[in-house]
């Protein structure tokens, strides 16, 4: 045997190290005939470079209920380029999220703040020069919440519809490029998948944002709805990022209170009228009744009833006696009858 003993795997592994020599497709094509005249396969869609480092960070205030929070996680899942952070403080100023922002490494914002445990304002941002959008949520419906027949893969690209009001108005072309920096996925996103089987629909209606989730069946192009779902009532759009000049106000917008005070004022309104209707009727029936003049005819055939004598008994009346029943004699004075006679 030879003095040198070779390690296990050092021959193959060797053989794996070995570079081998470059060809040229030009050179590939000669050796094999017929196959420089094909046509190359082109690589996947997801091997592509990733330019867009769009990325959008979602989260809250603290104080929101369960239906706020199951949002939030349906947007984060819908978004595979969003980040997550805790719970920011109410005490805090909004100007703070700038920071968090890029600590995050994230140039959008979509920021949920609860107030009075009923309200709900969402602000969509650019960080940090702006603009940036303050919205009233309403009529919040999650995903698990809706149970809707359609189902998109996970991280897959959308498409976003637009209402034809957003080419019309200027500050809703503003929000409508607001919202295609934030809900568009980028492409080559390392998280995303290379697909479009979703769209994101924005609608105006009633002065609101209404914004739909659908997904695109194969068969025959119908869209049927996922969800979440939920509506946006503009408040102010503002120049910087949580703040700074105010570009738009809604003319149309009522806030909660104010909502909430006219139900109350128009509840006391009728509740008002009706103590007021009593009041009405008890006045008129303290009035002197008017006097009819009397009519001679009135009583030409009226009768008078005989009286009767009024009888006052002082003692209970008497039972009527109820006759004897004659039942059959018994066997035994039948018997005695029979003996006698």
């Amino acid at each position: 045997m030879s003095a040198y003993k070779r390690k296990r795997g050092s021959f193959s592994q060797a053989k794996k190290n070995q570079k081998k020599p470059r060809v040229n497709d030009e050179q590939e094509a000669a050796a094999v005939p017929g196959q420089g005249e094909e046509h190359c396969v082109p690589p996947p869609v997801s091997m592509g470079k990733w330019k867009n480092k769009e990325r959008v960070l979602v989260f809250s205030s603290r104080g929101i209920d369960y239906r706020t929070r199951h949002l939030m996680q349906d947007l984060r899942t819908l978004m595979p380029h969003s980040k997550a952070d805790t719970k920011m403080d109410r005490k805090d100023k909004l100007f703070v999220i700038n920071e968090v922002c890029e600590m995050k490494n994230c140039n959008k914002c979509i920021y949920f703040e609860a107030k009075k445990k009923q309200d709900l304002y969402a602000w969509f941002s650019n960080s940090p020069q702006g603009p940036s959008a303050k919205f009233l949520v309403q009529n919040i419906h999650t995903l698990a919440e809706l149970k809707m027949t359609g189902n998109c893969l996970k991280g897959s690209r959308p498409l976003l519809s637009f209402d034809p009001i957003f080419d019309k108005e200027p500050h809703y072309a503003l929000l409508k490029e607001l919202f295609v920096q934030i809900f568009s996925t980028p492409r080559y996103h390392p998280k995303s998948q290379p697909f479009v089987d979703h769209v994101f629909s924005f609608t105006v209606t009633d002065n609101r944002i209404w914004f739909r989730n659908f997904q695109i069946i194969e068969e025959d192009g119908a869209l049927v709805e996922i969800g979440p779902r939920f509506v946006l009532n503009l408040i102010k759009i503002f120049q910087g990022s949580f703040g700074g000049p105010t570009l738009y106000e809604n003319p149309h917008y009522t806030s909660p209170n104010m909502h909430r005070r006219l139900i109350r004022l128009n509840t006391a309104a009728k509740f008002r009228e009706k103590q007021q209707m009593k009041d009405l009727q008890k006045m008129r029936q303290n009035e002197g009744k008017t006097v009819i003049p009397a009519d001679p005819t009135e009583d030409v055939f009226k009768t008078v009833a005989e009286e009767k004598p009024v009888q006052i008994e002082t003692s209970p009346p008497e039972k009527p006696l109820k006759p004897k029943k004659k039942g059959k004699e018994f066997k035994r004075q039948r018997m005695m009858k029979k003996k006698n006679v």
